[in-house]
C-alpha cells in the first residue's frame, strides 16, 4: 500500500487529500489528533471539551439560541460564535464557522489547511413542506454550532486518472467510508477547505458529544430546506415516541458489480466513489435523502426529518423540501485549485505540484513522476 501526498497549491490555497493505492507495501499516513477545548461561555451556557451544551428551549428548536465561547484546541484557539433566530417564516443562522468542540490537528499530512473563521449566514424555511421529490444539494445544512454539513468532495477520477480537486472526472470520490483516499478528516469526520472552513463530511462526533444526549434522538442542526437533522438514533417505531431508540441505517448498498468504465476495483475497491452505491428502498430505515417522517422530541406531532448515519450516505445528498434560503461560503465540491494528483504507480512525492501544468504523468513530467 502506498500513500501519495497531494498538497496542491494555487494562489496560496491547498487542497486536502492523499491517495492510497493497493499496488505497493506500506501504510497510510493518518491525520487524526486533537488538542483540548476549554469550557465555553455565552448566552447558551455551552461547555466545550466534553461538557454538555445547556441551551434550554433555544437549542430545542434553534430559535433564539446563541453561543460564544473559547475553543482552546491548538488548531482553533479562538472564540466560536453562533446565533440562530426565527421570524414568522424563516429560521436563520449566523456564525463565524468555528466549531465549539475539540478538533484534530490542522494542518496535517493529508489536509494542509489551517482552520479560519469566516462569515456564515444562511436562512431556511421555518415551516418547510415535503414536496415528495428529491433535489440534489451541495451544502446540506448547518449544525447547531454553525459548522456546515458538506458531504461531497472536490475529488474525482476518470478511467485513467484521479484528482482530489476540481471534480473533473466522472467518478466522485467519497471523503469517508473508504480507504483509497485520505482527506485528513478528524474524529468528527471533518476537515478544512483551502479557505479555512472547517466542515463535516460524516457523523459530527464532537458536536454530538457536546450535546450530551447519549443514546437518544439528538437534534444536531437543520437542512437548508428547513427540516431538522438528527444524529445516529431514531425511534424504532417512527410514530411512537415511547418506543425504543435504535441506530438508524441508510438504505444504500454497494452495487454487486462495478459500473462500466469505473477505475479498477483492484486499485480502488468498491466504496471509493459515490457511484459505487445504489439506493435500495426498504433495505434500511430511511429514504433516498436519508430521511423519514415521524415524531421527534422537538416535533411531537411529527415531521419529516433527516439523519446523519454511520452508513452511506452519512450526510444526505438531497433534500425533500425546497431550499429557498440563502447561503454564504463555498462548498467542498466546488473549488478548482490545481492540477490533478499522481497516478497509481508513480513514486515521486512531487508529482502533482503543478511544475508541468495539467495532468502529470511519466510521459509529460518524468522529472516529477519517475
Amino acid at each position: 500500500m502506498r500513500v501519495v501526498s497531494t498538497w496542491l497549491a494555487v494562489a496560496g490555497l491547498t487542497a486536502c487529500g492523499s491517495m492510497t493505492t493497493l499496488d505497493d507495501a506500506g501504510s497510510a499516513a493518518g491525520g487524526n489528533a486533537g488538542g483540548l477545548v476549554a469550557t465555553g461561555g455565552g448566552s447558551a451556557g455551552g461547555a466545550a471539551g466534553g461538557g454538555a451544551v445547556d441551551a434550554g428551549a433555544g437549542l430545542a428548536n434553534l430559535c433564539g439560541y446563541s453561543y460564544s465561547g473559547m475553543n482552546a484546541s491548538a488548531s482553533v484557539n479562538a472564540i466560536s460564535t453562533v446565533t440562530w433566530s426565527c421570524t414568522a417564516t424563516t429560521r436563520a443562522v449566523v456564525s463565524n464557522g468555528l466549531p465549539d468542540h475539540e478538533v484534530g490537528v490542522f494542518p496535517n499530512p493529508n489536509c494542509p489547511n489551517t482552520i479560519r473563521s469566516y462569515a456564515v449566514s444562511a436562512t431556511m424555511p421555518l415551516a418547510p413542506v415535503n414536496t415528495g421529490t428529491a433535489s440534489s444539494i451541495a451544502t446540506a445544512g448547518y449544525a447547531y454550532n454553525g459548522v456546515k454539513f458538506d458531504p461531497n468532495t472536490a475529488g474525482s477520477c476518470s478511467a485513467t486518472a484521479c484528482t482530489l480537486v476540481g471534480n473533473t472526472g466522472s467518478w466522485n470520490i467519497e471523503a469517508v467510508g473508504q480507504s483509497s483516499f485520505n482527506f485528513g478528516v478528524d474524529s468528527s469526520n471533518a476537515h478544512v477547505q483551502p479557505s479555512g472552513e472547517y466542515h463535516y463530511h460524516g457523523m459530527p462526533e464532537g458536536a454530538v458529544s457536546q450535546l450530551g444526549r447519549g443514546q437518544a434522538m439528538t437534534l444536531v442542526g437543520y437542512a437548508l430546506d428547513g427540516f431538522p437533522v438528527y444524529a445516529r438514533y431514531g425511534y424504532t417505531n417512527p410514530t411512537d415516541a415511547t418506543s425504543a431508540v435504535k441506530v438508524m441505517k441508510g438504505s444504500y448498498r454497494l452495487k454487486a458489480t462495478p459500473d462500466t468504465g469505473r477505475p479498477s476495483t483492484t486499485t480502488y475497491p468498491l466504496g471509493a466513489f459515490r457511484q459505487d452505491y445504489e439506493y435500495a428502498a426498504g433495505s434500511g430505515d430511511l429514504d433516498e435523502c436519508n430521511g423519514r417522517t415521524g415524531v421527534t422530541p422537538e416535533f411531537p406531532q411529527g415531521t419529516y426529518h433527516y439523519y446523519i448515519t454511520d452508513t452511506y450516505p452519512f450526510i444526505q445528498r438531497c433534500v425533500k423540501g425546497t431550499a429557498t434560503g440563502t447561503m454564504m461560503g463555498p462548498t467542498d465540491g466546488g473549488m478548482t485549485m490545481g492540477p490533478p494528483a499522481c497516478m497509481p504507480g508513480q513514486t515521486s512525492m512531487c508529482c502533482g505540484d503543478g511544475t508541468c501544468n495539467g495532468p502529470e504523468t511519466h510521459a509529460n513530467c518524468a522529472a516529477d513522476c519517475p
